[in-house]
């Protein structure tokens, strides 16, 4: 003889088994986090990528790193934040290779309930849960000071190689040594500030090239990112003036701070990439879990010249223990 079950019994029963698989799934759910960078090959990012893993590491969730593999490949980027929306991430971690042509696509994101923090470079919108990156025209000033205590009365024949167009955060800092040379030599002539070296080290050489040529008598040189800097070193190089031309750039690599102990760059002004990475996912995890954040995160920035360059506090910064986390 066949029992029957009161249809009470059998509601229960679904209903109990059904919230069990949902109680199942979102335990075994892990936090994704995305993040962007403008590009993979500099040694920059590089050390966003460590800080980023150290802070999935120990937040225990899955981060993805995928960027393009030049910092001026707009449309690629756009696809991978689109991708990312598509795959339904918990949040991105952006940095934007264009202050505009990025607003679009993360605020796609934004409306589909992903939380985004841009790091480095500053975006178009305010819609954003977090902005997490160096004070860009505090930098600027910085180099610009720097520069200045090699010009004798704050005079002398300046000048300054810009990086990319559309991007926001090399701007501030054009824009922040402009205003800084103003400040601090103001007897100064700057004698180009309009020319573009753009994001490799080969476009940046061969711009600098040009430049020397053209401006034979300069008693200074600004260069606002990595591979400007690395680019215009090789050019005064070939030149047979490095070192006999002062000199301040911005970023640091393994060529950079060679060229800083040879006094062939007097001065680099240097961001914290692996505290940028690592901040920039620890308040994407604060953002998921409803937690307040800052809209605005400094990551700081210090000047490394040939006197500080060995002390604790510069090695910290500019020597993270990257294959610690990313291996060789």
């Amino acid at each position: 003889m066949r029992k029957s079950f009161p249809v009470s019994a059998i509601s229960v029963f679904f209903a109990a088994l059904a919230a069990f698989a949902v109680i199942t799934c979102t335990q075994d759910k892990t936090t994704t986090i995305a993040v962007i960078p403008k590009g993979t090959s500099h040694i920059f990012w590089k050390s966003v990528h460590a800080g980023a893993k150290k802070a999935g590491q120990e937040k225990q969730i899955d981060i993805i790193w995928q960027g393009p593999q030049k910092e001026d490949d707009r449309s690629m980027q756009i696809e991978v934040v689109q991708n990312f929306i598509s795959r339904g991430v918990d949040a991105l971690v952006l940095a934007p290779l264009d202050a505009a042509a990025l607003v679009r696509p993360v605020e796609a994101a934004i409306k589909r309930d992903i939380k985004v923090v841009i790091i480095d470079s500053d975006l178009n919108s305010g819609a954003y849960a977090s902005f997490v990156a160096t004070d860009n025209f505090a930098g600027g000033k910085i180099g610009a000071k720097r520069l200045a205590e090699f010009l004798p009365d704050g005079a002398g024949n300046v000048l300054m190689m810009r990086y990319n167009e559309g991007s926001a955060s090399t701007t501030k800092r054009e824009e922040g040594f402009l205003e800084g040379l103003r400040e601090y030599a103001p007897q100064a002539t700057v004698v180009s500030s309009d020319q573009y070296g753009g994001v490799t080290i080969e476009s940046s050489l061969q711009a600098g090239q040009n430049l020397l040529n053209k401006f034979e008598e300069l008693d200074g040189i600004f260069c606002p990112n990595e591979s400007t800097t690395q680019g215009m070193l090789r050019a005064l190089e070939t030149a047979g003036k490095s070192g006999q031309i002062r000199f301040v750039g911005f970023d640091s690599s393994e060529p950079l701070l060679k060229g800083l102990k040879e006094e062939k760059i007097h001065g680099l002004v240097v961001q914290n990439p692996f505290k940028m990475g690592y901040l920039g996912v620890a308040t994407a995890v604060a953002a998921i879990n409803g937690e307040k954040v800052d809209k605005r995160v400094d990551t700081g920035v210090m000047l490394i010249t040939p006197d500080n360059i060995d002390q604790p506090e510069a090695q910290q910064v500019i020597s993270p223990d990257i294959e610690k986390w990313l291996g060789k």
